[in-house]
């Protein structure tokens, strides 16, 4: 039974490296279109603490040409930055023609993390969700495409993975403070990123919500889904689904909350 066990393993992991690898040079040829037509993608990664934003966004950039793609993981803001417009340090940060930014958390800091570790004040979190559906309709209005995800985890998944990265000594330095109180504070981040989709949703720049428990499949679904909104002229006629499987990926609706 063991040994059936392992093969049946070794079987579906055989399964998603080979279509891991055709979705990735799916990504390969839709960086190509954006390239040769000058055309400005931004991805954003947000999510719980733990939900595999970065396992994601280095499976998307692994065979990507680096010269047109940038990853994007701003420190927090200086004092200079404190200072400044919120969106300032972020507008430098946007794609130039031909280019696509994945973005490792963004401006969305503001929407949940920083309400709820008390980061910013009350009216700084009032304008941000004030103004960031006008911002981002300015960046649809020039052209920018822009895709949001939300990667979502259980809190019994992100229990264990805080608990790895406490006990693992290649994943500590992932450890934040942030992450420490993730499961004591569960509610009020579950309280904010409801009220972030509310006012920051739109049909032009909508929430896309990434069911992350399992890593592999939540990965290649994201890709799927970005694949499915390019229309490249080399898209694969083979053997491979650009629908998003509707068990792990939805786009936000209010019925949901």
């Amino acid at each position: 039974m063991a040994n059936q066990g392992q093969k049946e393993a070794e079987l579906l992991r055989e399964k998603y490296r080979r279509e891991l690898r055709l979705l990735q040079i799916e990504l390969i040829r839709m960086q190509k279109w954006i390239q040769d037509n000058h055309l400005r993608l931004a991805i954003i990664f947000e999510g719980r603490d733990t939900a595999g934003k970065g396992g994601a966004i280095y499976r998307f950039t692994r065979y990507l040409n680096p010269r047109a793609m940038r990853v994007v993981a701003l420190p927090k803001p200086t004092e200079l930055e404190k200072g400044q417009w919120y969106f300032q340090r972020y507008i430098k940060e946007l794609p130039n023609p031909g280019e696509i930014v994945f973005f490792d958390r963004s401006w969305y800091n503001r929407a949940v993390v920083e309400p709820v570790m008390g980061f910013c004040t009350k009216e700084q979190y009032e304008l941000f969700l004030k103004q960031t559906p006008v911002f981002e309709q300015m960046l649809h209005d020039d052209g920018i495409m822009l895709i949001k995800f939300w990667f979502s985890i259980n809190i019994t998944e992100q229990k264990v993975r805080i608990e790895d990265r406490i006990n693992n000594p290649l994943k500590v330095w992932k450890l934040s403070t942030v992450d420490l109180k993730a499961q004591q504070m569960w509610d009020e981040f579950t309280e904010y990123k409801n009220q972030m989709f509310l006012h920051t949703h739109s049909e032009g720049n909508p929430w896309v919500i990434v069911k992350g428990n399992d890593k592999p499949v939540a990965r290649m679904e994201a890709m799927r889904y970005v694949l499915s909104k390019m229309d490249y002229p080399e898209k694969s006629q083979n053997n491979i689904s650009f629908e998003p499987n509707p068990e792990i990926i939805n786009v936000f609706d209010p019925s949901m909350i």
